[in-house]
């Protein structure tokens, strides 16, 4: 009987063991999982998308074709050619987070390097004060035929990046890409970068639009 008492306890024991191993295993393995976004940077991040996204958007519904093609002057770009610009750079940047800022080795050691670089993205990006000549790559030159091809495929492109931001669990604060302006950025800044490069130049648009010669109709 007491022997039998003696391997109950001993089997207990070793149950209770386990059992705190395995829940120390489990708290070891959250902590040193990788941090992945906040929700208020989510909801941050979500809030600028959206907002910039609809300015686009109104920025060039209802405009005829004279409109649409418009140049204030023969070197610079009418409002198709902009919306394209912001059109291609938008799939271009998430590309580059997906395929280069995400697969580059995490650092965590240069989060000091980016440190409140996301309110100068959101600020720097969209001020038109500060010039910038884009990318041969980003160049307009014709891709859709119409506006509306055009606002489907940046609609597309736009939401898939949004849900992207809304469920991913990249730890996009710990990679990082440099960039030709702002130096280190980390994942989450690059795509800052996306909403605030569409503000910069739906501003762009609002500027051909208030050309003395924008056709009336």
């Amino acid at each position: 009987m007491e022997k039998t008492m003696r391997m109950k306890k001993t089997v207990t024991t070793l149950v209770l063991l386990f059992i705190l191993g395995m829940m120390a295993a489990s708290g070891w393995a959250q902590a040193a999982a990788p941090a992945t976004l906040t929700s208020e940077e989510r909801e941050s991040a979500l809030k600028s998308f959206q907002a910039t996204r609809d300015n686009f958007l109104k920025s060039i519904s209802g405009l005829s074709q004279k409109q649409w093609t418009f140049k204030p002057a023969p070197d610079r770009w009418s409002v198709a050619e902009v919306a394209e610009h912001i059109t291609v750079s938008e799939s271009a940047i998430f590309s580059l987070v997906q395929k280069q800022v995400m697969t580059s080795p995490a650092a965590p050691e240069k989060r000091d390097q980016v440190k409140g670089k996301d309110e100068m993205i959101l600020q720097r990006v969209p001020d038109r004060s500060h010039k910038a000549q884009a990318p041969e790559f980003l160049r307009p030159n014709g891709r859709w035929a119409t506006e509306a091809e055009l606002a489907k495929t940046f609609e597309d492109s736009r939401a898939a990046t949004m849900e992207y931001i809304r469920t991913t669990n990249d730890d996009l604060r710990d990679h990082f890409f440099d960039h030709p302006v702002f130096g280190t950025l980390d994942g989450y800044q690059w795509l800052l970068l996306i909403s605030a490069h569409s503000a910069r130049h739906t501003a762009q648009i609002e500027e051909v639009k208030a050309d003395p010669n924008f056709p009336k109709n």
